[in-house]
């Protein structure tokens, strides 16, 4: 099943037409649909696809061999090319004489095995990118090495790429587009645990309930993401053990680095370090208060709903796990996931916002949202707002967002309108989103007020 990734073929497609050479980078985490896009672009074109193993160079060598070869000839044959250069080479002399294209999966195994592939690549790409009319597209899950390696100013194909993709998990529309069969609040509630990764979102079944879904995948030890966190861990991080250590601090609350550090019992700067990585990852972002430069308040949350899920409820219920407990397990779960959708909500509601302002029909045209914290200093607390975003000097929006069974009442708009009156914007618009709709007494004085928009659920997914 493929789903999604629209404007990335769209703009695959666009190069393939250009009719000259080509040199695309997709990269992306994995299970994140790299290969499957490639496949999915490659379709029925004439295209040689080699995918890298972590093996030595004469292993990728012979493998890049049978797919030049079998393209070319049609047959299966073992004979291999002396080196990366003479079989690189002789796919560029293809491509002169009619449009190909070349597909290097795993690129950074193949990169690692023959240290001098970059610099050959270099030399080729120099010598016929006028006269082949070669697509290129390399493709690698360690997105580090993609970036250090292929991307960055130093590294030898700089400036030789026409095209780049990060390859990124789907948002929640494009996830509902997975389950066609769910109720539109067991919608958010998959997202929440499976996040956004095509793979994980493939091991739901919208046939089933959303108990039945969590107890057939994470809390069942045959299952693929029973372990899923921590064997990716071990393939991207040379430490995985102090990571898990790291993840789970921050899922179970600890959000500054000092309270993450006194958790894991290492110090400030090598957990920085550690969660520099896994914000590279996708896995861990740091958010300060919307508008503040400072990095005095940062705080750091798991922003990958998956090993939010997993790290939070999975991690700790392990031994029970293992002994087939999957219904004790659930039930302990059970109960805290309205509070643990609350975060989901607000990701949601952002990315409602965002296409609201795409699509030409927000009311304020902001250039960033975020999350507000700070000091009320007529009420003398601490207080924040989910969602701000502001337009300019005088222009902002803020948002309130309640994923619970109850109506939205009157009390949280006031809440909020009196929180914007923090900041000094002469033109203010207030949103609300509720899971389970609102009051008759909140519709009126939004009504009566006139800068506030009330979203439910329901018009969020429709």
């Amino acid at each position: 099943m493929f789903i999604g990734r629209e404007r990335e073929l769209k703009a695959l497609e666009k190069l393939y037409t250009s009719k000259k050479f080509e040199f695309a980078v997709i990269y992306g985490r994995r299970r994140v649909g790299k290969t499957a896009l490639i496949n999915r672009f490659l379709g029925d074109k004439k295209a040689i696809y080699f995918m890298g193993v972590e093996s030595n160079a004469k292993q990728n060598l012979e493998n890049l061999s049978k797919s030049i070869i079998e393209y070319s000839s049609g047959i299966e044959t073992e004979t291999s090319f002396l080196s990366f250069q003479a079989a690189l080479e002789y796919v560029f002399k293809l491509a002169e004489k009619e449009r190909l294209i070349l597909a290097i999966d795993e690129y950074p195994y193949v990169a690692h095995s023959s240290k001098s592939l970059a610099s050959t690549l270099q030399l080729l790409i120099d010598k016929y990118k006028e006269s082949s009319k070669l697509m290129l597209i390399l493709c690698g899950s360690s997105m580090s090495y993609m970036e250090d390696h292929v991307l960055a100013y130093k590294a030898p194909l700089y400036g030789r790429r026409t095209a780049q993709m990060k390859l990124l998990p789907f948002d929640f529309e494009e996830t509902c587009h997975f389950f066609k069969k769910l109720s539109d609040e067991d919608k958010a509630l998959i997202y929440g645990v499976a996040g956004g990764t095509p793979q994980y979102l493939l091991q739901m079944n919208d046939a089933l309930s959303v108990e039945d879904n969590i107890k057939n995948t994470f809390l069942n030890p045959i299952s693929f993401l029973y372990e899923e966190p921590i064997n990716l861990l071990k393939q991207e991080v040379r430490e995985p053990a102090v990571y898990t250590a790291i993840i789970t601090a921050i899922a179970a609350g600890a959000s500054r680095m000092s309270e993450i550090s006194s958790k894991v019992g290492e110090d400030t700067n090598v957990c920085s370090a550690y969660i520099k990585n896994l914000m590279n990852l996708g896995i861990v972002q740091k958010e300060t208060p919307y508008g503040e430069k400072t990095s005095r308040k940062s705080v750091y949350s798991v922003e990958d709903n998956m090993f939010r899920f997993w790290y939070r409820f999975v991690l700790e219920n392990n031994s029970l796990i293992a002994r087939g407990a999957a219904d004790l397990v659930y039930k302990r779960i059970e109960p805290k996931l309205s509070d643990y959708m609350g975060k989901v909500f607000e990701d949601i509601c952002k990315q409602y916002l965002w296409k609201q302002l795409l699509n030409g029909i927000c009311p304020v045209e902001f250039t960033s949202l975020g999350r507000w914290w700070g000091n009320d200093p007529i009420e003398k607390c601490q207080t924040e707002i989910d969602i701000m975003g502001e337009q300019d000097k005088d222009t902002a929006l803020f948002a309130e967002c309640k994923w619970t069974n109850e109506k939205v009442d009157l009390s949280v708009l006031e809440t909020l309108a009196k929180r914007s009156r923090l900041f000094s914007y002469k033109n203010i618009h207030l949103y609300l989103f509720s899971k389970s709709g609102f009051t008759t007494g909140c519709i009126d004085e939004a009504n009566r007020m006139g800068n506030v928009t009330l979203v439910s659920y329901a018009d969020i997914v429709a």
